[in-house]
């Protein structure tokens, strides 16, 4: 595998940001490791970050590396900060910039596969938030969509540890003082629309540790989910919100990609 910390200029954000990818590498040679490629052009997973962590965080906590090596998949995992993959009412376009610009820019610098079928996004926290709305928002790009431990209620988070009832200065600079219910912010709503739409309808897989504080969410999000005709995988079972059980998850997640043989 080749692993590349790319430093680039994001004009949606106007700064320079950055994003960690691991790109297939046909060997022979190589101890104690047996890597693969599909072809010219990578399929690829867009792996997304939580809210206190960047986009080295899934290499630094987890063995991605390793694992996708058989698969011949590239992983793209990009820098978002505290954006919630949400063109923010004060700060950062990081919808615009996570859906549009990143995975052109992305292809435009790496040789990975355009095609939907070859296209598939995951994320833990917050970034199974932004997994899902990709998913559901871009179902033309991206054929599967996973969630891991996902903050998928976002109508009714906070982001107020000290006081849930009252959102928090933070919450309101990402998504504004009015309540983002059936908007396109709102998963529960998306889940709706994607229904209704025509075309192609993402698969989704969902994952949350009954101990997690977001086991709620998760409950919620499987509940009106299964009320449309989407396909969803959920598994559960123990775990809290911690890297050991995101780890143990992430092997399922990459094992249930529709990959084409």
């Amino acid at each position: 595998m080749a692993l590349i910390e790319c430093k680039f200029y994001s004009d949606v954000l106007g700064l320079s940001t950055s994003m960690t990818v691991i790109l297939p590498q046909q060997t022979t040679t190589q101890i104690g490791m047996s890597n693969v490629t599909k072809g010219e052009l990578h399929p690829t997973l867009y792996l997304l970050h939580g809210l206190s962590d960047d986009d080295s965080i899934w290499l630094r906590r987890t063995s991605i590396e390793r694992y996708v090596a058989q698969m011949g998949i590239a992983v793209v995992m990009p820098q978002v900060h505290r954006g919630f993959y949400t063109d923010m009412a004060e700060g950062g376009r990081y919808w615009t910039f996570i859906s549009e610009e990143l995975p052109a820019l992305a292809r435009s610098f790496f040789p990975l596969s355009p095609k939907r079928e070859d296209t598939f996004v995951a994320g833990l926290s917050m970034g199974g938030y932004g997994a899902f709305k990709l998913g559901l928002r871009k179902p033309d790009t991206f054929a599967a969509a996973a969630s891991l431990s996902g903050a998928l209620d976002m109508v009714h988070h906070s982001l107020n540890w000290e006081d849930p009832t009252k959102k928090s200065p933070e919450y309101e600079r990402i998504f504004g003082k009015h309540s983002i219910k059936d908007t396109p912010d709102d998963l529960l709503w998306l889940l709706k629309e994607a229904d209704r739409a025509k075309g192609p309808k993402p698969l989704l897989y969902q994952c949350c540790g009954t101990e997690d504080f977001l086991y709620e969410d998760n409950q919620t999000f499987r509940k009106a989910c299964a009320k449309t005709s989407l396909s969803l995988t959920y598994e559960e079972g123990p775990g809290e919100h911690e890297w050991g059980y995101w780890d143990t998850k992430i092997r399922d997640v990459l094992a249930w990609l529709p990959l084409e043989k």
